[in-house]
């Protein structure tokens, strides 16, 4: 891997994580209360924007609990090591959809012009 490789890599990461951060503080600030994995079923609708919300404010969730996790129940370090791989290579794949959407919105948008 060059190191522009590693850049890159790292770059899709930080902005998969920011956005995921973004939108659960958002929701946090607009709801005055923690963001969870909690769905509400009461429509399909609400079904279907609780799941998007899930899925891009996991990494988000996970960091969240876990660092409150082993704050307040003292779980051991292997499990804070795991849950932040599993949100780190989540933010990856977050990262690429953003990324990938706003190139292609650009890209779309100077054709135009």
């Amino acid at each position: 891997m060059t190191q522009f490789e590693l850049f890159l890599s790292i770059y899709i990461i930080f902005t998969g994580f920011v956005s995921s951060g973004v939108l659960g503080s958002f929701y946090q600030y607009w709801t005055m209360e923690p963001a969870g994995f909690s769905v509400k079923y009461d429509s399909w609708l609400k079904s279907f924007f609780g799941i998007l919300f899930c899925i891009f404010a996991g990494p988000f969730i996970i960091m969240r609990n876990t660092l409150r996790g082993r704050k307040i129940e003292g779980r051991p370090l292997g499990w804070v090591v795991a849950a932040s791989a599993l949100a780190t290579l989540w933010s990856f794949c977050i990262g690429v959809l953003i990324l990938h959407t706003i190139l292609m919105l650009r890209a779309s948008i100077s054709t135009l012009i």
